[in-house]
């Protein structure tokens, strides 16, 4: 049986790392704050791969991203993904050399197929994961937006899903607007979204708030990873304690020799 996965997910906007809550964002601290709560040459021995996005709104400065990137990247073993405008080859070049081992693309997916196809000609299928923004419309149902959560795709969620799935991508990154940072826990309604047999694996994000909520989204055969971006409900030891709590209730999660950590 294939290891399931517990992912962290940092938001990045112009210097200072951010909470959000159904994508408004709220300052939490700099690099500086940031290394301070969450040493991730630690951290890491908890999560099984962190993501990093940059969600600065306006224009992003990508080269104090990297600078960031590099930071957090430094001693931590985990596989890092991290994204955010990449819309050129050389941006995310500039990633990967900053220490991320996948790119992350979400507005790129959209009307931009042959760059997608010549990111994975470049750097690989599997370095690619392909972040879609669900937002439940009411009497439209289930929307996709991008750019930030602002602009609407003109196709259903299901649709979307199908469409992007056909690229040439490693994974796919299923995030809820309507739970993002509440806490309440994932709308596991997304997951009737997929088609049946889809091929990409596929990560749960928005809303998870204590390892209850990680629990139900990796207990689901149709979830290979579970991600949370939630800075205060895992600060200190908070992370440690979630897998711990999954791995004692028989969540698949390889388990990584702590005695290491110690060592350090």
């Amino acid at each position: 049986m294939l290891k399931k996965r517990l992912i962290y997910t940092l938001l990045y906007n112009h210097g200072q790392f951010m909470l959000s809550r159904n994508f408004r964002l709220q300052s939490v601290g700099d690099i500086n704050w940031l290394q301070k709560n969450y040493n991730f040459a630690q951290i890491s021995f908890f999560i099984d791969e962190l993501i990093v996005l940059d969600v600065s709104r306006g224009e992003r400065n990508t080269k104090n991203f990297c600078t960031a990137l590099k930071a957090l990247s430094k001693g931590c073993f985990v596989p890092i993904a991290a994204g955010g405008g990449v819309n050129t080859i050389e941006k995310a070049r500039h990633l990967l050399r900053s220490g991320a081992d996948k790119i992350v693309i979400n507005t790129s997916l959209y009307g931009e197929d042959d760059f997608i196809r010549l990111l994975a000609s470049e750097f690989g299928e599997q370095c690619i994961v392909a972040s879609i923004d669900v937002k439940n419309t009411a009497n439209n149902g289930y929307k996709v937006f991008s750019q930030n959560g602002s602009k609407s795709i003109n196709f259903s969620a299901s649709e979307c899903i199908k469409f992007v799935s056909k690229f040439t991508i490693g994974e796919i990154y299923l995030n809820s607007i309507d739970r993002d940072g509440t806490g309440q826990g994932f709308d596991m309604h997304l997951l009737d979204l997929l088609f049946k047999n889809i091929s990409k694996p596929v990560i749960l994000a928005g809303g998870a708030g204590n390892s209850l909520h990680l629990a139900e989204g990796l207990s689901d055969i149709r979830v290979d990873a579970v991600a949370t971006a939630n800075l205060f409900n895992f600060v200190g030891d908070g992370l440690k304690k979630a897998r711990h709590s999954l791995i004692e209730k028989g969540i698949e999660l390889p388990i990584w020799d702590e005695q290491l950590l110690n060592e350090n």
